[in-house]
């Protein structure tokens, strides 16, 4: 990328860097021969970018950068309190993720839930006044279920769980459909996203390429592990009953995860495709043992 005003190359910031797509991100701009400066908790070293030590919790994120594009990975609850310290007068854009949680979400039983959801909702809000009153351009991404084989948080534990017991139970057949998305492509749209002036200040979804059923994405993820397919369907009066059981076995889940196997949850991607030619791949998962 070139500064227009001066011919030389400009600085993207990538917060999140370390992270599931940050670290993608961060690879695709490097390719490009973008000069990259990533932001991360954990010191890293990659070739050709410049690593900084930070943690948007605390006041000490530096704030003499000079870069013109600022994307972020990490969660956007954590940038909006950070956001008005890092916008220099060099930044133009600010590309930022969020979730389509906030759509999707809105009516949990899980009272931990409903606040996460509030708390975005008002970082998306402070990310967005933060912008204009600098007067920067801003664009708010919010992918649907992320993957990336043996690193996320969403499909790869539902593959350790089969891995485990041999079976996934599936809450009313599953019928619910869901669009997961590859953390890489989410990587490569916020690039094009970024240098689209289609998508200055505006929100978009990102899903993946194929809407399937609940039922049928885990199908897959027993596809791509070599394992035949085995799902039991329960009632969701039962599924209450199993989990509350197991829940001590899983600390991290809440009931309504199974209960949203029933629940559509898509959305549309015309918008980002026409804008900036967002494309994300197929739903083929492939697992290695360890994974």
């Amino acid at each position: 990328m070139q500064d227009d005003s001066t011919g030389k190359c400009t600085e993207c910031l990538v917060i999140g860097g370390s992270g599931l797509v940050g670290s993608y991100l961060v690879d695709h701009l490097a390719r490009r021969g973008e000069r990259v400066v990533a932001m991360s908790r954990a010191l890293r070293e990659t070739a050709g970018v410049r690593w900084i030590q930070a943690d948007l919790r605390h006041a000490d994120a530096p704030t003499d950068l000079n870069f013109t594009t600022l994307y972020c990975t990490a969660s956007a609850i954590l940038l909006a309190d950070a956001l008005p310290r890092l916008l220099t007068p060099s930044v133009r854009r600010v590309v930022a993720f969020s979730s389509t949680s906030v759509l999707t979400k809105q009516d949990t039983e899980v009272d931990e839930e409903r606040e996460m959801i509030r708390s975005l909702t008002r970082a998306e809000e402070a990310v967005v006044a933060a912008c204009e009153r600098a007067h920067i351009d801003w664009t708010i991404l919010r992918p649907t279920l992320i993957y990336a084989e043996g690193r996320d948080t969403n499909i790869t534990p539902l593959s350790r769980l089969i891995r485990r017991f041999g079976f996934m139970l599936l809450v009313g057949g599953a019928p619910g459909l869901r669009q997961p998305v590859h953390a890489e492509d989410l990587a490569i749209g916020a690039i094009a996203a970024a240098a689209s002036p289609a998508a200055r200040n505006k929100f978009y979804a990102l899903p993946g390429a194929e809407t399937l059923t609940y039922r049928e994405m885990i199908g897959r993820i027993f596809d791509g592990m070599r394992r035949p397919r085995r799902l039991i369907s329960v009632p969701p009066w039962l599924w209450r009953t199993i989990f509350g059981a197991a829940r001590p076995l899983f600390p991290t889940a809440n009931v309504a995860m199974g209960l949203r196997m029933i629940k559509d949850m898509t959305f549309d991607a015309r918008p980002a495709t026409e804008d900036f030619g967002w494309k994300a791949r197929s739903f083929h998962p492939v697992f290695d043992q360890g994974d």
